[in-house]
């Protein structure tokens, strides 16, 4: 097996990212036995990908009934996702957990500025009673990094996450309150109260524990619940490795190594263009020894200077922890 140059992959530029893209194609055709097989069905080769275009995306569902992992690798880490009751889990061998710890470090420092700035405050109980959760495994580190003694996740005690936050924010600190989304409704239904210094992110995430909500929905109980401009959300799954964030109005952007794509969902060969809406592809150069490029089963719409809105979940594919519903 030839190895790769993950260095290459945190520092691409955009005018190298067709380049790394290309050769993390080549990489995972010749390594990864389940994407070498899926690219042939297509009869797709690096003899005939020459283009970012041409490269087939492994639609997500593999992982949930393939071991994906390049060959001669094991997996230090299996992240499973949420899923709902009676729906089968997608599961990441995560070959090297030092990448998943830069990819998510350098991106929330490109956002947001040094864990160090922050009290981390960690409310997802559904991820935390589970286990295996990449999201969990996210958070534990930004804590640990922020190193602040007020930092720490929370399972269901909404009276003392208020209790924290009444103090940190009489105490004007700076702080990030990251929640799935039903848990934050529920906290903000039982406890608003107004926050100055406090950045608010949500996850997504509903499992069936409430009526489903269109994400502006959701962002504006939040608002008036704790007298915020602002929502924040996260965009993260099981299957990547990176994520993208939004400071407000539901547009994401991503760090250099991630790149979305739209498909038009009648072909899912053919790559729409900017404003129309379609399923999303990700590219995360950061899954170098799993799969890089994922057709995945959210609808979304791409926008100017690479960022892109999340519109919800394409017809017929199983709800997931970063679904919110989407309404014409």
């Amino acid at each position: 097996m030839n190895d790769f140059d993950i260095n290459s992959i945190f520092s691409v530029t955009d005018f190298l990212f067709e380049k790394i893209a290309l050769n993390v194609f080549r990489f995972q055709f010749e390594n990864q036995i389940t994407y070498r097989t899926f690219c042939l069905g297509l009869k797709r080769t690096p003899e005939n990908v020459h283009r970012i275009e041409d490269i087939p995306f492994l639609p997500i569902n593999f992982f949930k009934t393939q071991k994906i992992i390049a060959e001669q690798q094991q997996a230090a880490v299996v992240f499973e996702s949420s899923g709902t009751t009676g729906t089968i889990s997608s599961k990441h061998f995560v070959a090297n957990t030092a990448v998943y710890i830069e990819s998510f470090s350098k991106t929330f420092n490109q956002f947001y500025g040094k864990p160090s700035d922050y009290c981390v405050l960690a409310l997802l109980p559904s991820y935390l009673e589970r286990g295996n959760s990449s999201l969990v495994y996210m958070a534990e580190h930004l804590i640990k990094s922020s190193n602040h003694s007020q930092s720490g996740f929370f399972l269901n005690d909404f009276a003392a996450l208020s209790a924290k936050l009444k103090v940190l924010e009489s105490n004007k600190q700076k702080t990030l309150l990251l929640g799935v989304t039903y848990a934050l409704l529920d906290f903000a239904e039982q406890f608003p109260m107004p926050l100055s210094h406090t950045t608010i992110m949500e996850t997504g995430g509903m499992k069936g524990r409430k009526e489903e909500l269109l994400r502006i929905e959701v962002h504006e109980i939040l608002k008036q619940s704790f007298g915020l401009e602002n929502i924040h959300s996260e965009y993260g799954m099981t299957e990547l490795l990176s994520q993208a964030y939004s400071k407000g109005n539901g547009i994401f952007t991503t760090p250099k190594w991630m790149k979305i794509l739209v498909r038009d969902v009648y072909n899912p060969l053919q790559i729409s263009t900017q404003n129309k809406s379609g399923g999303i592809n990700i590219i995360d150069l950061a899954n170098i020894y799993s799969c890089s490029f994922i057709a995945t089963e959210d609808l979304g719409i791409l926008k100017e200077n690479s960022s892109f809105e999340v519109l919800g979940r394409i017809d017929h594919s199983d709800v997931r922890g970063c679904s919110l519903m989407y309404v014409n």
